[in-house]
């Protein structure tokens, strides 16, 4: 089983001001990949808040995969992409490609997404959109994805894509 931290990243969320339906989303889908959430937290846009959470998350808590939502947009208080490159040791560029192009199938707005995935240690950070319908439509692109990906990144995983030719 996998441990997963959800971190809603929303200013109007933070103060109470709306309730935080893209959390829930990802807090029902998220054990049908025989996953557990082992944290979850509405902070505001603030780059450093966001950093001080992936961190602790990643390195004490020692979650599998974090996932962000909200905070991925244009606005100047948009900034979960860029704490997230400040925490990563290394982006895994396919995930967000492949969340881009699946939304892109359904509105032209999914090309203003700055979603990044990345690593943290043997810990995966997904940024995934702040509404809720993305949210869903998102995960469905990358769950099939994720646990293969946890296991490879633990080093469960001794040979990948081996042929019996």
């Amino acid at each position: 089983m996998f441990t997963v931290g959800v971190l809603t990243i929303s200013d109007k969320g933070a103060r109470g001001d709306r309730q935080d339906k893209s959390g829930e989303v990802i807090r029902k889908i998220i054990p049908s990949i025989d996953a557990c959430i082992a944290g979850y937290d509405v902070i505001p846009d603030e780059k450093e808040l966001i950093v001080k959470k992936l961190i602790k998350w990643a390195d004490e808590d020692n979650l599998d995969i974090l996932i962000t939502t909200g905070g991925t947009g244009l606005t100047p208080r948009d900034v979960t992409p860029e704490a997230t490159l400040a925490v990563v040791d290394r982006i895994v560029p396919g995930f967000a490609e492949a969340m881009r192009a699946e939304s892109l199938k359904k509105t032209p707005h999914a090309m203003l997404s700055r979603s990044v995935v990345g690593t943290r240690g043997k810990c995966l950070i997904i940024n995934l959109p702040g509404s809720p319908k993305a949210v869903r439509e998102c995960l469905d692109v990358i769950l099939p994805a994720l646990p293969h990906a946890i296991e490879t990144l633990k080093g469960q995983v001794a040979e990948c894509g081996t042929s019996e030719t």
